[in-house]
């Protein structure tokens, strides 16, 4: 709602080459509430005092000696290039009007005034100014949000997956209801996993506990950028990511080798900064996966399957300080990898 006053508080120059033009306008204006009236007989001194005060109303004469008012909306149109000026022309030839409005005048009043219409179309167009301002205010605000959303999704979400859920007007109601869900025949799943991590956060405050395992997940999360993997979640001190989803990549295996490496790499590094000896496990399968986005309101992209739940359990029977593979995950790699075998071992829910 536009408020009289807001309307009253208007900057408006008045620009004839008759004074007694202007100051019969300037008194009318006055006389009626406005706070902010200037005005110049000298059209070429315009543009410079509009870009000094920015006008909201500018009440132009047509004909005037040296510099028409056709040629003071033309520069006007430079000066204001996207933005919303409005001009009131002032005229006493009638077929100037349809040319007025095509060089870019809102509204015009005709020669001799009459008093009471200036005043009229003075205040509508100010009030449709504010309007106009408000209103992209309001729009400029929503696209903000909308970027702070749309940066949130994909710091949730891979970047395929979030756009595909972007702009789907059932998420902006939270009432999003559809399932999204791919299946990935071969795909290469990482866990993670800090060793003795229950005893270290015993020995720390929680508030640098927090700190620490962010340095930690967040050198992590680079990793997984340059490497080429999409980090699926933290699990406490655990790390889940996945290469070959949700855009298929044929070097996954290899992809997700090179991550444990330098996950391990991190983490001496972490080490040394901080004085610490703090030890990870790492497990790695390979195969088929189903991906997808579950939940209504707080969104997360997970991953289910065989291939999934042996990947955690190669980490979970796994050595502190070793990368554990599936003979899947080994059949995928190659040179320049090291493997060794470790033998049989009694893994919980699939045996020997």
């Amino acid at each position: 709602m536009i408020s009289a006053s807001s309307v009253l508080n208007g900057r408006i120059l008045i620009v004839d080459d008759k004074a007694a033009n202007v100051r019969l306008l300037e008194g009318m204006l006055r006389g009626a509430g406005y706070v902010s009236v200037a005005s110049t007989t000298v059209p070429g001194e315009v543009f410079a005092l509009h870009l000094e005060n920015r006008y909201d109303l500018i009440l132009l004469d047509l004909q005037m000696p040296g510099m028409d008012g056709f040629e003071v909306m033309e520069k006007l149109k430079d000066i204001e290039a996207g933005s919303y000026l409005p001009v009131l022309v002032i005229t006493a030839q009638p077929d100037h009007k349809l040319r007025a409005l095509k060089a870019g005048a809102k509204d015009f009043v005709a020669k001799p005034f009459d008093l009471a219409e200036v005043l009229a179309r003075v205040y509508n167009m100010l009030e449709v100014r504010l309007l106009h301002l408000e209103t992209k205010k309001l729009y400029e605000q929503v696209v903000a949000e909308q970027k702070v959303s749309e940066r949130l999704l994909r710091n949730v979400l891979p970047q395929a997956i979030a756009e595909r859920l972007k702009g789907r007007p059932e998420i902006a109601a939270d009432s999003f209801t559809e399932v999204i869900s791919d299946s990935f025949a071969d795909v290469t799943v990482l866990f993670a996993d800090i060793v003795g991590f229950t005893r270290f956060s015993e020995r720390v405050g929680p508030e640098k506990l927090v700190i620490l395992l962010n340095e930690i997940f967040s050198a992590f999360d680079s990793v997984a950028d340059r490497r080429g993997l999409e980090k699926i979640k933290t699990m406490g001190d655990a790390y889940m990511a996945v290469a070959g989803l949700p855009v298929a990549a044929p070097d996954h295996a290899v992809r997700t080798a090179h991550m444990a490496l330098d996950m391990m790499g991190a983490l001496e590094d972490f080490n040394r900064h901080h004085g610490y000896a703090l030890q990870m496990r790492i497990g790695i399968n390979s195969g088929a996966v189903v991906a997808g986005v579950i939940g209504r309101n707080k969104f997360i992209y997970d991953l289910w399957g065989d291939t999934v739940n042996t990947a955690g359990r190669m980490e979970s029977h796994g050595l502190a300080g070793r990368i554990q593979v599936t003979d899947a995950s080994r059949r995928r790699l190659g040179e320049p990898f090291d493997l060794e075998e470790r033998g049989y071992i009694d893994v919980k829910d699939k045996g020997e």
